[in-house]
């Protein structure tokens, strides 16, 4: 599945902030609940929930309610799908690239094939 415009978007600032980032490296061991997610951290609780709704509108976090805990667990969906379009501008680029490459060194065997006519010529002419 390719992602929409917005989603690379969602994902990449999500991912920009470094605790933000930890918060996922924790997730990815499990479902943990809000509070034992923000233990470690050095902040408020308020703040690591504002970085978890950051992750949760990329939707690399899933929360799940059981009574009044509040279960966090790891999505790692876009990701894959943000990867995936970084492998097809990757692809793209390095076509590119190598398009610019072969028009290159074909003018530069163009340029040395015209040195090597006009020297000949020179040395024709004395």
């Amino acid at each position: 599945m390719s992602p929409q415009p917005a989603e690379p978007d969602r994902t990449l600032l999500a991912l920009a902030h470094p605790a933000r980032r930890a918060i996922l490296q924790r997730l990815s061991g499990g479902e943990t609940r809000v509070t034992e997610l923000a233990r470690p951290f050095d902040m408020s609780l308020e703040a690591v929930s504002k970085h978890v709704r950051v992750l949760e509108r990329a939707r690399l976090v899933r929360r799940r309610r059981s009574g009044r805990e509040h279960l966090l667990s790891f999505d790692p969906a876009p990701l894959d799908r943000v990867a995936e379009w970084i492998e097809r501008q990757r692809s793209a680029w390095a076509a590119r690239l190598q398009a610019l490459d072969e028009l290159l060194q074909a003018e530069d065997r163009e340029r040395s094939t015209d040195a090597r006519k006009a020297s000949t010529k020179k040395r024709s002419s004395r």
